[in-house]
């Protein structure tokens, strides 16, 4: 049997979930009907009918469970999804590429103690909380890189999450299979001149909140929020796997680097 055939049979069994907006919703219901649609749980594949923010919530949810999340732009942005089209989707899966993501692990610890701990695949940010500025203090592998970073907040970006609030922040485009992360200040105030970092993926980060009470901080690992945060740790959670699929010349390497040139 050819792979492609292989292929094929591998996804015949499809689930489709969508956002709750009324054009993903409608195409979730056609494309069910059309190509016997069933429960997540069973699928051999997901198809995500949203945009960029639908798709991440899905990465996360089938995390480790060995499904493919292959989306369709139902969305605004698009960056992670393919084009949306209802025809021939079985051959489209056949031939999409899979990229496999492995998650930013964020363990932050309240004022009062608590850690909470949470999975990013675009970034982990800190962000002040108030109309101050943060003090913060950058640890990697446990030697103090800044001693104090005056800014309105820091973050640290997948190759993923590096077209995403890292570009919006002036950090750098990472081509998606490189073993780098982005340690990216937002609006930094001193020292002046630092722009960030370019860190190898199995850096251990450590990101400590100086005067949190006068000037408190909130940490965000894609859209999971801890307030009042004194310390924050993050490191790549190798063990951890989620995977996208997309068309043929449509996958991430490309999309990242037609970004670079500004198309």
């Amino acid at each position: 049997m050819a792979d492609t055939e292989k292929s094929r049979n591998a996804f015949r069994s499809i689930a489709f979930l969508a956002s709750p907006i009324e054009e993903a919703e409608s195409a979730c219901g056609r494309l069910s009907a059309r190509y016997d649609g069933v429960d997540p749980m069973d699928a051999d594949v997901i198809v995500a009918l949203g945009g960029d923010g639908f798709m991440l919530q899905m990465l996360h949810r089938f995390m480790n469970t060995g499904k493919p999340i292959y989306g369709m732009n139902r969305g605004s942005v698009g960056f992670l999804m393919n084009e949306y089209s209802e025809d021939d989707l079985v051959q489209r899966l056949a031939e999409a590429e899979t990229t496999v993501m492995h998650p930013l692990v964020m363990r932050a610890t309240d004022i009062s103690g608590k850690t909470h701990e949470e999975l990013a695949i675009n970034e982990v940010s800190l962000l002040r909380q108030t109309h101050q500025a943060a003090k913060l203090r950058v640890l990697i592998d446990g030697k103090v890189r800044l001693a104090e970073l005056i800014c309105d907040g820091i973050l640290v970006a997948t190759p993923a999450g590096s077209t995403a609030y890292n570009l919006s922040a002036h950090g750098p485009i990472i081509p998606i299979n490189s073993p780098l992360l982005a340690l990216t200040p937002i609006s930094p105030f001193r020292p002046r001149r630092w722009r960030g970092a370019l860190l190898p993926d199995n850096a251990q980060i450590d990101i400590e909140i100086l005067d949190p009470q006068k000037r408190p901080v909130s940490a965000v690992a894609d859209h999971q929020e801890t307030r009042s945060v004194v310390h924050v740790h993050i490191e790549e959670m190798a063990a951890a796997e989620a995977l996208m699929m997309f068309d043929p010349g449509h996958n991430l390497d490309e999309r990242i680097l037609a970004e670079q040139f500004g198309y």
